[in-house]
């Protein structure tokens, strides 16, 4: 496809090379180093994109691919060790929802629901656990008084990571696998974006 590009901007770049009047050699040249220049800025960029991916790979501690959603992974990194503050939305401190809210706003472009159970119950399709994708949410109940509705939400990014606004460290990525959420967690929601 990149390809494809280059030569449709070498291809152009001739035909204004040949609207002028120079001689065989510096039109042939000139063509030489369009092609060079346009390939080397092509080589550039991916080299900046795959810079950036490794630079938010070690931020995170994920393996961030081509293929992830590049705009959910800067997200949580410029979230990262936000303070946790009830009621919060913004940098200055957020909670869970505040949190996901935001990731989805900014992200996605959708807005959510405030509260977790208002989430819960009107801007998810639930899903199990195995069916979890990148940019779903993941619902957890932390304590005993709520006993059949979640009271945390977080976002999930992959290989059972998830990022999230923790009441003790603030926003911050944890596995699935950990002990304390595996026990805690309550459904995944998928939503309609």
């Amino acid at each position: 496809m990149a390809e494809n590009r280059v030569l449709s901007a070498i291809k152009i770049s001739v035909k204004r090379i040949n609207r002028f009047r120079v001689g065989w050699l510096a039109k042939n040249t000139l063509i030489g180093l369009a092609a060079v220049l346009l390939m080397a800025s092509c080589a550039s960029s991916r080299s900046a994109a795959a810079d950036e991916r490794d630079a938010l790979s070690r931020k995170l501690g994920i393996q961030i691919t081509k293929k992830d959603n590049i705009k959910l992974y800067r997200q949580a990194a410029a979230w990262m060790g936000v303070r946790y503050r009830l009621g919060g939305t913004s940098k200055s401190g957020v909670d869970c929802s505040g949190f996901a809210g935001a990731i989805y706003k900014d992200v996605y472009g959708t807005k959510l629901h405030r509260s977790v159970d208002d989430i819960y119950h009107n801007d998810v399709k639930r899903i199990r656990r195995g069916r979890l994708r990148e940019g779903d949410l993941v619902f957890f109940r932390t304590d005993d008084k709520r006993k059949k509705r979640p009271n945390h939400v977080g976002v999930y990014l992959k290989n059972g990571k998830f990022v999230h606004a923790s009441t003790s460290k603030g926003v911050e990525i944890n596995s699935l696998d950990n002990v304390y959420y595996r026990k805690a967690f309550v459904k995944g929601g998928r939503v309609s974006k």
